[in-house]
């Protein structure tokens, strides 16, 4: 099954699969946005965070690689009487906008190590210069829960990782890190995020 086949099942079950709340650690990160921003909302799926987003008053861009998953996205958003800009595409052949937005969003996206870095650059060039990247994502750890995420540990991420991929650190200049860390949080997002769950945070500002 390729991987839109997954999503694409995964969505079509009744319901939605995360929830239609918000991210937690994205509605912590709220004094970052102002009405009228812009923002990328990457593998957005059902569009519980892109949708959230323009309820702050953005222009949100949805884009995954899952039809059945935006078309759940922009109901979502007629439901809660906003906008939704989406756009189907593999992230991983997809034209990635350059310095376009002041707010990227990645919120459990996993991505193999042979095209992670290259993505998470892409990532940060679609900032705006002091635009603002929210993610986060599991850690290996979180093999010894139950709570969700890729079960291959080769798909999780670790703080160094993210690091490395972002070009942030010693001699590197691709952004300033205001928040990175590791905890142990209580999942509450639809059936497939649910308990605790080994996360990796971080806020990184592009310069």
């Amino acid at each position: 099954m390729s991987n839109t086949d997954f999503w694409n099942s995964r969505y079509a079950e009744p319901g939605f699969a995360y929830g239609t709340e918000p991210n937690a650690f994205l509605v912590a990160q709220k004094k970052f946005l102002r009405p009228g921003m812009t923002a990328l909302a990457v593998a957005d799926g059902e569009g519980r965070n892109g949708v959230w987003l323009a309820q702050q008053g953005l222009d949100v861009l949805s884009v995954d690689a899952s039809e059945v998953g935006l078309r759940k996205a922009r109901e979502l958003a007629a439901e809660r009487g906003v906008r939704l800009h989406t756009e189907q595409a593999e992230l991983m052949t997809w034209s990635w906008p350059v310095a376009a937005y002041d707010v990227v969003v990645s919120i459990f996206v996993h991505f193999p190590p042979d095209v992670r870095a290259r993505l998470h650059r892409a990532m940060v060039s679609a900032l705006k210069p002091g635009g603002v990247l929210i993610l986060e994502a599991f850690t290996p750890e979180q093999l010894r829960y139950q709570s969700g995420g890729p079960p291959v540990r080769e798909l999780l991420y670790t703080p160094d990782m993210l690091k490395a991929d972002f070009g942030v650190g010693e001699g590197a200049s691709a952004g300033e890190v205001l928040q990175l860390e590791e905890c142990v949080a209580e999942l509450a997002e639809g059936k497939y995020h649910h308990g605790p769950g080994a996360v990796v945070r971080l806020v990184l500002r592009r310069q």
